[in-house]
């Protein structure tokens, strides 16, 4: 665990497992896996380490790179928050339906459980909040909140404007590995660019 935690205080950011960029799965095993890692002999013992890395209080989970659960540390919240709070035409150009309505239905109740497709997609384009939670019958669903709900239950305020936050965000991914096209802004964009 004490590789984990340094490795995310070093670097700012941690995906679970990714074959480039710092994650989990080759922290814990030294590996880097082809497949999934809930095969590996060490599974378990990743899967705990997930859990206890996202309980930390200095650690957000959200999905900022290519869609995949990110762990982000404490000194970037801010960054993550003003480009979340900025409500660009990346954010909501193309919205499906569906995810509109559920967006307005969060908006509306600040916090809503949830699951399928729409609520990925809010959450892709970071329009929202998402934690996993368990329910009472066992079943797996997300607990999307607004984002400034969340910032009150956390103590964050947005940083500066969101073209600056984006640009130290896309400092640090380079610098850790990837290219800042694996970012939500620049995927959706490249995404609508490939459908036209």
């Amino acid at each position: 665990m004490d590789q984990l935690t340094t490795a995310l205080e070093k670097g700012g950011l941690l995906l679970i497992q990714d074959r480039a960029f710092p994650n989990v799965v080759n922290i814990v095993t030294g590996e880097t896996l082809r497949g999934s890692w809930w095969a590996h002999p060490r599974g378990h013992e990743i899967f705990r380490c997930m859990n206890a890395i996202a309980a930390l209080p200095d650690v957000m989970v959200t999905k900022l790179i290519s869609g995949k659960v990110t762990f982000v540390h404490r000194r970037f919240w801010h960054a993550v928050f003003s480009v979340a709070m900025a409500r660009e035409p990346w954010q909501l150009t193309g919205l499906s339906q569906p995810a509109r309505q559920l967006l307005e239905e969060v908006e509306r109740d600040e916090t809503v459980e949830a699951s399928g497709p729409d609520s990925a997609e809010l959450e892709r384009r970071l329009l929202v909040h998402g934690d996993q939670i368990h329910t009472e019958s066992g079943k797996h669903k997300m607990r999307l909140e607004t984002w400034p709900a969340w910032a009150r239950r956390c103590g964050c305020e947005p940083a500066g404007p969101p073209a600056l936050a984006r640009r130290q965000i896309e400092t640090t991914v380079r610098n850790l590995g990837l290219p800042p096209s694996c970012l939500p802004w620049a995927e959706v964009v490249s995404n609508r660019r490939s459908v036209h």
